[in-house]
C-alpha cells in the first residue's frame, strides 16, 4: 500500500486511475489550488474558504483519494491524534452527551476521542492524567473530581491543552465550560415560590464539587430573598440514586415535610422520584438537569445542552493546539426552565 508525504493511501484501485494510488498533489491539480492549500483542505485545518474547501474534497472523491491518518500526523511532526476525556461518572447520562459532543467535534477534525472514568476520586483522576499524557494525547477534556489543579501546569508546559468541562479549574490558567449553575438554581427555586410554596427542601451531590455549591448557592440567593429559612430541608453529598432516595424518603416522612424539593442534578432527581412513588407523596419538583423520560413522567426541570457543552470544550482544545487563540477562555453557557407539571403542582391544603 502506497504512501505519500501527505499521508494519502487508497486501499483499491480507483476507475479513474487504475493502477496507482492518486496523490494529494493530483487532487491539488485538479483542484486548482496549492499543494498546501489542498494538505489544509482534506485535513480540516482553519484558514481554508469554504468553497475553496468543498472543491478540493470534490476532486478527492473523484481521484479516489483516502486521508491516512496516521501517517499525515506523522508528516506534521505530530505523534498522535487522541484527545483524551476524563468524567467524573461514566454511569451519568450527562457525561454520556458531553462525550458524544467532544467526539462529533474531534471526528470532524480527523481527531479521535479516548474516555476513561475518575468515579469522583482524586487519586484515580490523577493516575488516568499521567496515563493519558504518556499515551502523548493532543489535548486534556476534564470533568474534574480534584480541588486543586496546579500541578497541571507541568501537563500544560508539554504542549497538551487543558481544558475544564463542568466544573473550573482551581490553581491554573486554563480553558474551561461551564454552566450557569447559580442562575439556574435561583429560577427552579422562584418558580417553586411563586406557586405558593414555602416550605422548599434541598437534595444535593457531594459538598465538594463547585456545581454542587453553586446550585445551593442559587437555592440560598432565592430563598434568603423570600426571606425564608434556606437550611430547614437541606441534604448533601447524595452522589447516586439511591442516597437521593434515601434522602428524600427521609424529608418526606418528618411531621412537618416540605411541600417542594428542589433536586441538584439528573440522578438525584431520579431517586427523589423513586421515593415519592415508594411513599406516594407529591411534593412539588424541579431538578437540575433533563433526562430521558422526563417529558413523558411530566418532570419540570433546569434544562441546558451537554451536547453543545462537549462540542464547545472540543472547539476550545483544537484551537489551543492550534495556537488560535491567547489565553485561557472562560465560557459559561446558559440555563432554561422546562415547565411539565411537577414544579407546578400548588402547595398541600
Amino acid at each position: 500500500m502506497a504512501t505519500d508525504p501527505s499521508g494519502a493511501t487508497s486501499p483499491q484501485p480507483h476507475p479513474d486511475r487504475p493502477h496507482s494510488a492518486p496523490t494529494l498533489a493530483q487532487v491539488a491539480e485538479r483542484a486548482g489550488v496549492s499543494l498546501k492549500t489542498a494538505s489544509r483542505a482534506v485535513n480540516g485545518e482553519p484558514r481554508v474558504a469554504e468553497a475553496t474547501r468543498e472543491r478540493v474534497l470534490d476532486a478527492a472523491h473523484q481521484l479516489g483519494f483516502q486521508l491516512n491518518r496516521a501517517a499525515s500526523l506523522l508528516a506534521r511532526g505530530l505523534t498522535s491524534n487522541l484527545v483524551g476525556l476524563i468524567t467524573g461518572d461514566l454511569a451519568n447520562p450527562f457525561y454520556s452527551a458531553v462525550a458524544k459532543g467532544v467526539e462529533q467535534e474531534l471526528r470532524s477534525h480527523g481527531m479521535q476521542l479516548t474516555v476513561a472514568s475518575s468515579d469522583e476520586e482524586p487519586a484515580r483522576e490523577r493516575g488516568l492524567i499521567g496515563e493519558f499524557v504518556d499515551r502523548q494525547v493532543r489535548a486534556l477534556i476534564l470533568v474534574s473530581t480534584i480541588t486543586d489543579h496546579s500541578d497541571l501546569s507541568s501537563v500544560q508546559s508539554r504542549g497538551i491543552p487543558v481544558v475544564f468541562v463542568d466544573r473550573p479549574g482551581v490553581g491554573i490558567d486554563a480553558d474551561s465550560v461551564l454552566l450557569d449553575n447559580r442562575r439556574g438554581a435561583r429560577d427552579a427555586v422562584e418558580h417553586l415560590l411563586a406557586a405558593g410554596h414555602t416550605s422548599i427542601g434541598f437534595i444535593g451531590d457531594l459538598s465538594r464539587l463547585d456545581t454542587h455549591r453553586e446550585r445551593f448557592a442559587g437555592f440560598e440567593d432565592a430563598m434568603r430573598a423570600a426571606s425564608l429559612d434556606p437550611g430547614r430541608w437541606v441534604r448533601h453529598d447524595a452522589h447516586d440514586v439511591q442516597a437521593a432516595l434515601d434522602e428524600a424518603r427521609d424529608l418526606l416522612t418528618q411531621p412537618d415535610a416540605p411541600t417542594a424539593l428542589f433536586t441538584s442534578n439528573n440522578r438525584i432527581t431520579i431517586g427523589a422520584l423513586r421515593a415519592m412513588i415508594e411513599l406516594d407523596a407529591w411534593p412539588a419538583l424541579v431538578g437540575f438537569d433533563d433526562f430521558e423520560l422526563a417529558d413523558v413522567l411530566g418532570v419540570t426541570v433546569v434544562a441546558h445542552d451537554p451536547v453543545e457543552m462537549g462540542r464547545t470544550a472540543a472547539r476550545l482544545a483544537l484551537g489551543a493546539m492550534d495556537r488560535r487563540h491567547e489565553g485561557p477562555s472562560g465560557i459559561v453557557l446558559p440555563t432554561r426552565l422546562v415547565q411539565r407539571g411537577s414544579g407546578e403542582r400548588l402547595p398541600r391544603g
